[in-house]
């Protein structure tokens, strides 16, 4: 049996810092062809930059804190999640990621698919 049909475990201090949106911090932990799943977070009254994620599905479970996401015609779509909940993210939607709150948040995210996790844009098509 080789090493990678094993269960392993990633540590904070071992996540690498990835795919740079301005605004949000990614940490990944693991990546192969077809997943990716790590760690983000956004500090207090931050609003990332315009991105989507190619062929990627995204589910993001919110650890802490406050997450809202605005995607659509014009970023109009307005999805807001707090601790305990899980935000999915469909292939290709081109959306931005706000933390509202006077606390920094805690996301653990989980893309299933291939091509670039991240690519970065300048903004939806308008409203």
């Amino acid at each position: 049996m080789a090493v990678d049909d094993l269960a392993t475990r990633v540590a904070p201090h071992e996540r690498e810092a990835v795919d740079p949106t301005p605004g949000l911090t990614r940490e990944r932990a693991f990546a192969s062809d077809v997943m990716w799943a790590g760690y983000a977070s956004t500090e207090p009254h931050v609003t990332s930059g315009w991105h989507h994620h190619g062929e990627h599905e995204t589910a993001i479970y919110v650890v802490s804190g406050t997450l809202r996401i605005e995607c659509g015609p014009g970023g109009a779509h307005v999805v807001e999640g707090g601790p305990g909940d899980f935000v999915r993210v469909p292939p290709g939607t081109i959306h931005r990621e706000i933390n509202p709150a006077g606390v920094g948040n805690e996301l653990v995210v989980v893309r299933a698919g291939s091509g670039p996790p991240t690519v970065n844009v300048e903004g939806p098509a308008p409203g």
